[in-house]
């Protein structure tokens, strides 16, 4: 069994020969200091390699004594911050896409553009479309007389709200109609804007069955129940698409404002349901109409047995289609989803193309009203009979003119054979 024998020499020697075998060791520790300390301690040179010199490590501070937290003043603890004018405006982005800012735009060119508009399509739309349905009441009743009347009625129900948007604009965007209102009068927009494609269509493809298949045309979808229910169909389809836009909210939240999409905190639910509402209330009709006519004019100018009067007013309709297609609808559509998609753009972003894109989509909201004040050219163009009485319309009311001038000429001339009469009397008792 070993026995353990103390170490020799005295404390103070050991003591004198570690720290001289200390100061041996430690280059970098010589004259004192923490980290000379540290370094002279056993086992820690061969642990951690030598330090670069000039490096300077502050002491930790001893076991127990941890720094206490530095309080927090009361008035900077947690207090809520805020709202600056950029965070006001900023809205819930569509997912993924983060928190968006609205791009500023200057609304006085609605002001001062689309009440001119309005006040040109209002006494232009009541005459045309009143002068029409009143022909389509009392004169002959025709295959497309339905669906012509029908256009002119969803013609005059939107006419008819475009005196309280010219309050609107003439008041500074002020509306003082409240929602239900509003809803309704941006609703009917959309109705007659989606009822005038739907029935342009039925007149584009009853037209095209009737020239290019006639005989298969002919006592098939051509009669008056047919058109009947082609008119029942395109209303329930048109009130199918334009219901859940009235679902969105139309006013600001002081209910001052009507906007003709809606408010910026449902454009990113919004933004899709307008941009399906473009394909299947306008893409896919358009597409058709194209179709029908380029095949309507194909048959045209190879058959030469087609009734003149017909070929003419075939011609004429495919013209006016497609001008009200090209000026009123395509324009309106495009960038009607363009200013939506801008109004999301960052606010960093935000450049002068936004604010042309704004003023662009007021110009085309003008022109698609513009096709209530066009629309009744359809009645001249489909009716055979429609210039015939016109004329009647006219020769009557010049006669009328006439009848009150001469009453009135009469009048003046028995008015001024009885001045003659007194003054020649009281001359001859002056004499």
């Amino acid at each position: 069994m070993a026995l353990l024998l103390p170490p020799t020499g005295t404390p103070s020697t050991q003591n004198g020969q570690g720290a001289a075998s200390a100061r041996l060791r430690a280059p970098h520790g010589a004259g004192g200091g923490a980290e000379g300390a540290a370094e002279a301690r056993p086992g820690l040179l061969s642990a951690h390699p030598p330090r670069a010199p000039g490096k300077v490590l502050q002491p930790r501070l001893p076991a127990g004594e941890l720094r206490e937290p530095r309080p927090v003043p009361e008035h900077t603890a947690c207090a809520p911050m805020a709202a600056s004018p950029t965070a006001a405006e900023a809205v819930p982005a569509w997912p993924g896409n983060g928190t968006r800012v609205l791009c500023p735009v200057d609304s006085a060119f609605a002001v001062r553009f689309l009440p001119a508009v309005y006040l040109t399509v209002i006494p232009l739309g009541l005459l045309g479309n009143g002068l029409g349905l009143w022909h389509l009441c009392t004169g002959p009743r025709q295959p497309l007389s339905l669906l012509v009347a029908n256009l002119g009625l969803a013609d005059l129900l939107y006419v008819s709200t475009l005196p309280f948007l010219v309050s609107y604009y003439r008041q500074g965007r002020v509306w003082i109609f409240g929602q239900p209102w509003c809803r309704l009068t941006r609703g009917l927009f959309h109705l007659n804007l989606y009822a005038s494609i739907g029935f342009l269509t039925c007149i584009s493809i009853h037209r095209y069955r009737g020239i290019v298949h006639p005989l298969r045309a002919r006592g098939r979808c051509q009669g008056a129940a047919s058109s009947l229910w082609l008119s029942v169909t395109v209303w329930v389809w048109v009130i199918a698409q334009i219901a859940p836009d009235l679902a969105f909210s139309k006013t600001n939240a002081e209910g001052t404002q009507c906007h003709d999409t809606t408010g910026h905190e449902h454009l990113g639910s919004y933004f899709p349901y307008t941009f399906g509402v473009t394909v299947t209330g306008f893409v896919i009709p358009f597409l058709i109409i194209i179709g029908c006519y380029c095949h309507v004019v194909f048959v045209l100018c190879r058959n030469d047995s087609v009734e003149p009067s017909l070929r003419r007013r075939s011609i004429a309709l495919v013209v006016l289609v497609m001008v009200l297609f090209s000026i009123c609808f395509l324009p309106y559509h495009i960038f009607r989803n363009l200013n939506l998609f801008f109004r999301w753009k960052p606010q960093e972003s935000c450049t002068q193309a936004s604010k042309d894109i704004y003023i662009s989509y007021q110009v085309t909201r003008g022109l698609a009203s513009l096709n209530s004040a066009l629309n009744p050219l359809l009645y001249v163009v489909t009716s055979k009979d429609w210039r015939s009485r016109v004329r009647t319309i006219r020769q009557s009311a010049r006669q009328c003119l006439r009848s009150s001038f001469g009453n009135k000429t009469s009048f003046q001339a028995a008015e001024k054979s009885r001045d003659i009469t007194l003054c020649e009397g009281e001359a001859s008792n002056e004499l």
